[in-house]
């Protein structure tokens, strides 16, 4: 058999569609994009491996793009795999960011702005959701986890703006640098403050939407539930710690101490 014929039986044992024209396989991905595979050495063998449009009218400005090579059967079978797999995490996004499922159409989904595979959704009160999308072993993976986050952190963080606020003027410090040191004290106590249930991992997206529906209705059911491991409050960073120690912390010491100092 040629290098075709071999790369077309092996995804037809997949289950995937082709079909070879010319010096060309195509193997449609969706309908509207395909892989094509350019034979360029039948002896090695070698085919290069492009993504483009599968309709011409689609969009008439989609230019072939070349994306890889592929030099054995196993290479190009990966690769069809690979963009297959990729097209259904982007699906999958895009259903959780537009809510079309109506299992979850009063959620609303923001896309993390550090991992673009990472969505979340609030419950309710200091409760949400997060999916994290990866491609496991080839793959789509949805990672399902519900969090708490104590109802005290947002006093936590009260007292923490009045102290850096105060510590701000002391140092004259920009309102920008008094934020951002906000910014950090949250983020150092953030994890303390949140309460972790894991979901589990879904390759089956019809259970998924069933899982988030789920715990959408459970979530001050769970909140109520979860409950610290470990009770010590020293894990709380001090808010002084991401100023550190200096002559300036006599600022926060208290007017009685300030006066036993002057008796003196």
């Amino acid at each position: 058999m040629t290098f075709f014929e071999e790369i077309a039986t092996a995804l037809d044992a997949d289950g995937i569609e082709s079909r070879v024209q010319g010096d060309t396989l195509f193997v449609p991905i969706t309908s509207e994009v395909e892989i094509q595979f350019v034979e360029i050495d039948p002896l090695v063998p070698a085919a290069n491996v492009y993504i483009a449009t599968a309709d011409d009218d689609w969009d008439a400005d989609f230019e072939a793009v070349l994306v890889s090579v592929a030099f054995s059967v196993p290479d190009a079978v990966q690769a069809v795999a690979s963009h297959i797999a990729t097209d259904q995490v982007v699906t999958l996004l895009g259903d959780l960011l537009d809510g079309t499922d109506e299992r979850i159409a009063d959620l609303e989904f923001v896309q993390d702005h550090e991992e673009e595979n990472r969505v979340s959704a609030s419950l309710g009160d200091n409760t949400s959701v997060t999916v994290t999308i990866e491609i496991v072993e080839g793959i789509p993976t949805a990672k399902v986890q519900f969090d708490a986050v104590d109802p005290e952190f947002e006093s936590h963080m009260m007292e923490a703006e009045r102290h850096f606020s105060a510590m701000g003027e002391v140092r004259k410090l920009s309102m920008r640098e008094v934020n951002a040191k906000i910014e950090e004290y949250a983020s150092s106590i953030l994890e303390t403050c949140t309460e972790t249930l894991d979901l589990g991992s879904f390759t089956d997206f019809d259970k998924l939407f069933d899982v988030l529906s789920l715990a959408a209705d459970q979530a001050e059911s769970w909140a109520e539930q979860l409950v610290p491991l470990d009770d010590d409050d020293d894990d709380e960073p001090d808010v002084y710690d991401l100023f550190g120690k200096d002559d300036d912390d006599e600022f926060f010491f208290d007017d009685d101490d300030e006066d036993d100092d002057e008796e003196e």
